[in-house]
């Protein structure tokens, strides 16, 4: 890839970014692309602390979520590597966990894959609920020390379905696997991660531990959000800084760092000379061993069959291309990792807020593979056609009013008649996203047919029942 064609790539990826920072009200965002062994772009965008206006740096530290689960993996398979675990014994040879299905163990390897037949067992969502101060909207369930936590997860023997069964993202397993890190290699998780994966990248920033970024003169303020449109309002947060969220996402990086660990990853465990781990290590942990629709062998992501790798997210026909990537969230602060080995191409991407907006950073990926983001990945034409169909309407007159709103990307009919107000979701006739023919479900049970017109002038319609209803412009 030429210069050229990296300007050419940064000049259409940049509105993206400011765009989707726009729309959903992010402070602040860092984004850095590597190619190869080397940082070809990295750029901060708005500010870390909204209250003092400081600028967001490549070098700003936000809290990278889940995206932490890689680093876990990582840290089990180098263990794997040295012969101390096993990734088909069961966790019980490590742990006292003490869940059976009455039919096959939960080894290893279905922790790394979600695949334990555990559902979410809610204790990422205790930890973010005490960062954010909001226990009182959760059941009050002891969680303070190790011994809380087995007691937790050993109470929820009704819970399991067979091991392998399907794909059930849990949280906890990742906690669990970070605990066999820490009594096969005989010191904390955040100890092992530190010597054996952050040291060697030189990201001598990284950490999960309060009092190491606390001292960081460059870290974001993470911000939770509430309330929408005239009643949206951002409120401040410190970061996840919990123990029993380190391993499944408390790590607080740059994405100058972070650079340093997609390095490693596209080239075979190799940076600067220095090794973290074999390439062997890494395919492994970078292909499918879990498919996300487990019945049929298929994924759900729009490039290609998907599924869980180890610590990883794979979609394995992104433009004839396997892409790698996770994502990650703390409520109040966000990240995105991904890169298409074959390219050797990859993007890390940090947000202060729990809603990092992955789309622009598919698109540039996509356009490293030489495609159009705004024709070949679904989320912009679908945007565009969600965007033309929302909105107000009103009849003739405009007698009877109505709008058309997205609410977590499905259409819903907000009508209003005389100070009353009533919402009915969309359901697109015949499944597809760019469908102008919708049914509304009664409250008797039944279905009633709706549809758009888009004119040529650009004017759209609404037909429902016995009103035609005008989109305002």
């Amino acid at each position: 890839m030429s210069l050229m064609n990296i300007a050419a790539i940064i000049d259409r990826f940049e509105p993206l970014i400011i765009d989707a920072m726009t729309e959903q009200k992010i402070p602040g965002l860092s984004v850095a692309v590597v190619k190869d062994d080397e940082v070809i772009y990295e750029r901060g965008f708005g500010a870390r602390d909204c209250g003092t206006g400081a600028a967001v740096t490549p070098d700003t530290l936000f809290g990278i979520g889940s995206c932490t689960k890689s680093f876990t993996s990582l840290a089990v398979m180098q263990l794997v590597h040295d012969g101390k675990i096993d990734v088909d014994d069961p966790i019980s040879k490590y742990v006292p966990v003490t869940l059976e299905s009455g039919r096959k163990p939960i080894s290893v390897h279905r922790l790394l894959t979600h695949s334990s037949g555990i559902p979410d067992l809610g204790i990422a969502t205790l930890a973010i609920a005490k960062l954010l101060g909001k226990q009182s909207h959760l059941p009050a369930i002891p969680l303070a020390s190790w011994e809380d936590f087995y007691t937790h997860v050993n109470g929820a023997g009704r819970e399991l379905i067979e091991p392998g069964s399907r794909f059930w993202y849990f949280n906890g397993g990742y906690i669990i696997l970070g605990q066999i890190v820490a009594r096969t290699s005989g010191i904390s998780y955040e100890n092992y991660v530190k010597e054996h994966i952050l040291k060697p990248l030189d990201m001598e920033r990284s950490t999960f531990l309060e009092d190491e970024w606390k001292k960081d003169s460059d870290v974001s303020t993470g911000y939770d959000t509430e309330g929408h449109g005239d009643e949206f309002r951002l409120i401040p947060s410190s970061h996840l800084c919990d123990e029993f969220a380190y391993a499944g996402g408390g790590l607080l990086s740059s994405v100058r760092e972070l650079a340093n660990y997609l390095i490693a990853n596209m080239q075979g465990g190799n940076f600067r000379g220095k090794r973290i781990t074999d390439s062997s290590v890494l395919q492994r942990m970078h292909q499918v061993h879990v498919y996300y629709d487990v019945r049929n062998q298929t994924g759900l992501g729009q490039f290609g069959k998907s599924g869980y790798g180890y610590g990883w997210s794979v979609s394995e026909d992104f433009f004839g291309y396997a892409l790698v990537n996770h994502g990650g969230s703390t409520a109040v602060s966000s990240a995105y990792l991904g890169f298409v080995p074959q390219l050797k191409t990859g993007i890390a991407a940090l947000a202060n807020t729990g809603d990092m907006p992955i789309h622009p950073m598919i698109a540039l990926l996509a356009m490293v593979a030489g495609k159009d983001p705004q024709v070949d990945i679904p989320y912009y034409p679908r945007k565009r056609h969600v965007d033309r169909l929302t909105g107000d309407y009103e009849t003739y007159k405009g007698i009877h009013k109505m709008s058309v709103v997205n609410r977590g990307g499905l259409l819903h009919v907000v009508s209003k008649f005389l100070g009353s107000e009533a919402s009915y979701p969309l359901i697109a006739e015949n499944g597809s996203t760019n469908s102008l023919e919708f049914y509304v479900v009664t409250d008797l049970g039944t279905k009633r047919y709706v549809n758009f017109v888009v004119h040529g002038n650009g004017e759209v319609e609404f037909f429902a029942e016995r009103c035609r209803f005008h989109k305002v412009q």
